[in-house]
């Protein structure tokens, strides 16, 4: 894990600005996904040295900056081609939080120990802050009148960009500060688990030499996946595919490592700590990604579409409700999990097949 970041940022510059040939291309995809894999396996080095719920947290912001990336770099670069990309991602990418890695935890959780137990006050609280960011950020600007279309007018898109950042900064202060305890893994009687029981943290010097690893494995997956992005469009567009499955795409490889890493706390008996990587993300993509944009479009022309449409607000609304249903007992079987899996897989293939 630290040759691969090393060898995809030497890639990146010796073949930045030069047309590439396919099997080159293919090798810098390669990298592109090892970089990601790393970026987020330094990340988890550097959390397990702080510990939880700061770990989760971790994790999911090196995620987001890859993602905020990914779409500022593809939407500088042809802005007419990607002006709902920002929409695409982050929606795709709080449907495969809330829904996908959310599920696979609760059902590996339960196929453990028949029910998955977590935190219903972190989790609830955790849950309602997406929820609002999505609604603010993804759902008003369908409904506004001040310009035409699905999109904020300037003064608009700054409010939502200040109340995004604002509730992210208030999550992270109430989950890393105020009531930790909150987000912490529980046992079966609801007692708070503070540490694990094995594995010690990583030395000084193990955690520096991830930092500048997750470093440049961020700089390496940036830079990489300006690249391949041609590949990637003409993958979609050979497939007949609607161009808004490029979004989904990029939220499906950026959040691969993450889903992983909250698998494997899920099969450690961590559900809270795989819930923590599901939402965090998911607050992250849009906290994070929504002022990034936002600011972005100082420099961008044309357009920047955020509002979703009507089928992708029905499946928010059928995510909302059945995660509140599902995080207000503080408990969940396998039928929990299988719905909201159910629900991606609807969302996946609606994306296909609008």
């Amino acid at each position: 894990m630290v040759i691969i970041p090393v060898v995809a940022a030497i890639a990146l510059a010796l073949a930045w600005g030069r047309d590439l040939p396919t099997p080159i291309l293919v090798i810098i995809a390669l990298l592109l996904a090892g970089s990601v894999l790393a970026a987020v396996h330094h990340a988890e080095v550097i959390a397990h040295r702080v510990g939880e719920p700061f770990g989760s947290l971790l994790l999911a912001v090196a995620v987001t900056v890859i993602e905020v990336g990914l779409i500022v770099t593809l939407m500088v670069g042809d802005h007419a081609k990607y002006q709902s990309l920002a929409r695409d991602t982050v929606f795709a990418a709080v449907m495969i939080t809330c829904n996908g890695i959310l599920g696979l935890s609760l059902l590996l959780g339960s196929l453990r120990r028949r029910v998955a137990v977590f935190n219903a006050e972190g989790t609830g609280a955790a849950f309602a802050t997406v929820t609002t960011l999505a609604t603010l950020s993804l759902v008003l600007p369908t409904f506004t009148t001040s310009k035409p279309g699905p999109e904020f007018s300037p003064a608009q898109l700054t409010f939502a960009a200040l109340a995004s950042l604002g509730l992210y900064v208030l999550f992270v202060f109430t989950q890393t500060r105020r009531h930790r305890d909150y987000f912490m893994p529980i046992t079966t009687e609801g007692v708070v688990i503070e540490q694990e029981e094995h594995a010690a943290p990583p030395t000084n010097r193990a955690t520096t030499i991830s930092l500048v690893m997750l470093v440049l494995a961020l700089i390496a997956v940036v830079g990489d996946a300006k690249l391949v992005s041609p590949v990637i469009e003409s993958g979609v567009a050979d497939a007949g595919l609607p161009h808004s499955v490029v979004g989904v795409v990029i939220a499906l490889l950026v959040l691969l490592p993450e889903t992983l890493a909250a698998l494997r706390a899920a099969r450690r008996d961590r559900i809270q700590t795989s819930i923590n990587l599901a939402l965090g993300s998911a607050m992250a993509s849009i906290g994070l990604t929504i002022p990034a944009i936002a600011v972005a479009s100082i420099w961008l022309s044309g357009p920047l579409v955020l509002g979703l449409g009507a089928v992708h607000m029905v499946l928010l609304a059928l995510t909302v409700v059945v995660g509140v249903l599902t995080i207000v007992p503080g408990r969940a079987t396998l039928l929990q999990g299988g719905v909201h899996l159910a629900i991606l897989a609807a969302f996946i293939f609606l994306a296909m097949s609008p």
